[in-house]
């Protein structure tokens, strides 16, 4: 524990604070056990102390006190991250935002809300004003906006929009520092990059500017195909058609199937599939789509019965790892950028089952492409750092998911504005220390 830690919750006792040792552990985690090596080296961090605050005027004064004290603080949305984004690795302070919902407006297109905003909620409500979120991850009933652009990138409408960083998806954000007088900033435009995935180690968001996109009534199918590079081309082919308004693009492989049981009926054995979201005024036109790569489909909901219990989503992205894990937790996974299906086409072969194929299909510098979340048998770190290195020397990009450092994962680079900012508002580098190379 923390030498101050004691003279911080006297403090600030009039706060909302977690003690509890039980309690303050399961706030200290996410879902950093989808990879044994970080299972490993996150399994003991705890935080000391658990603060929720309501406003930002809470906010400054818990970034006082930890400054004061020199105690480190971690910030936390719903904790559904995977990289160990919010474990603290040097105990301390987590001030959790969960309590921090307020929609503060919400315009044609554009919306502004406090950090704990859940996403579905949110999404439930801007669709009644005919917009939507842009994208959101698999996790999307419990992530919360702010823990989505402090940790994560990509997910549903990622085909569409690309990745959270791409210029005009996050439009401002408002932070508080973490100096001995810590200030509100505003950053707008490019200058939210300097916060935008960056796990919380440089600033406290309290508020946030986000792009809207237009709302569709989404129809959800699964296609199933003999041949898996079928099933990857028609997954191009669709992203590929711009006449078709698409949501979600997965593909899986054959082996992924059987660990879908709530979806058994709609799998047929050695099948491979695609699971989408696509605009129910395109149905037509994804039909014939559908004739032409020779595909069956098995499922079909409209958008009305879609919006009813659980959809797709909730069977791509990370929540196929979480069902195959449920299943085997000797599987872990990937992240991989393929870029061109000749790359999908080499490693399918060249790995075999070994490394079982999970596409996502995203924007990326303009045009849609494969990526993955690549389902194989964790045997050793050694045996990791080979798939890996394979990959980047074959033409693909890795963000590696067995890395805690932000710098580690899809970056492989210092994010010199990002370091830069993180020295002139954390200047004691109190906020989530271990987390970015300082040089």
């Amino acid at each position: 524990m923390n030498a101050n830690i004691e003279k911080v919750q006297e403090a600030l006792s009039h706060l909302d604070l977690i003690t509890d040792p039980h309690q303050v552990a399961k706030l200290s985690l996410d879902y950093y056990h989808f990879s044994p090596i970080l299972q490993q080296q996150l399994q003991d961090k705890r935080g000391d102390m658990v603060i929720r605050p309501t406003t930002e005027a809470e906010i400054i004064e818990i970034a006082q006190t930890c400054v004061k004290y020199q105690v480190p603080l971690t910030v936390r949305g719903a904790g559904t991250g995977n990289y160990g984004q919010c474990i603290p690795l040097e105990g301390g302070v987590i001030l959790d935002t969960t309590k921090m919902q307020q929609i503060l407006w919400l315009e044609q297109g554009v919306a502004c809300v406090e950090p704990g905003v859940k996403m579905a909620p949110f999404d439930k409500l801007a669709r009644q004003t005919g917009w939507e979120l842009r994208m959101a991850p698999s996790t999307y009933r419990s992530a919360t906006i702010g823990g989505f652009i402090g940790g994560g990138s990509v997910g549903m409408g990622s085909v569409t929009y690309g990745q959270s960083r791409d210029r005009g998806n996050l439009r401002a954000l408002r932070i508080v520092t973490l100096e001995d007088e810590p200030c509100l900033m505003e950053l707008r435009g490019d200058e939210v990059q300097k916060v935008n995935h960056a796990y919380g180690t440089n600033g406290i968001i309290t508020q946030l500017e986000i792009s809207l996109a237009p709302a569709y009534p989404w129809v959800e199918m699964i296609v199933v195909f003999d041949d898996f590079m079928e099933a990857a081309r028609f997954g191009q082919g669709l992203g590929d058609s711009d006449g078709i308004v698409k949501k979600l693009i997965t593909v899986h492989a054959a082996p992924i199937c059987s660990y879908l049981h709530h979806l058994k009926d709609y799998l047929p054995e050695n099948k491979h599939a695609a699971l989408l979201m696509v605009s129910e005024y395109d149905l037509e036109a994804l039909k014939d789509l559908v004739y032409e790569y020779k595909g069956e489909i098995t499922y079909l909901k409209t958008a009305e019965e879609a919006n009813k219990g659980m959809t797709l989503l909730e069977y791509t992205w990370n929540h196929t790892t979480l069902y195959a894990r449920a299943i085997d937790p000797s599987i872990t996974y990937l992240q991989t950028f393929y870029f061109t299906l000749d790359n999908v086409e080499h490693f399918y072969h060249h790995f075999g089952d070994e490394v079982m194929i999970h596409l996502e299909f995203i924007k990326f510098q303009g045009k849609v492409i494969p990526a993955g979340l690549q389902l194989f048998h964790f045997t050793t770190e050694e045996r990791v750092n080979e798939i890996i290195r394979y990959h980047e020397e074959n033409g693909a990009g890795i963000a590696n998911p067995h890395t805690y450092l932000l710098e580690g994962g899809g970056r492989k680079t210092i994010d010199s504005p990002q370091l830069n900012f993180k020295k002139e508002v954390d200047p004691y580098g109190l906020m989530n220390p271990g987390k970015m190379r300082m040089n």
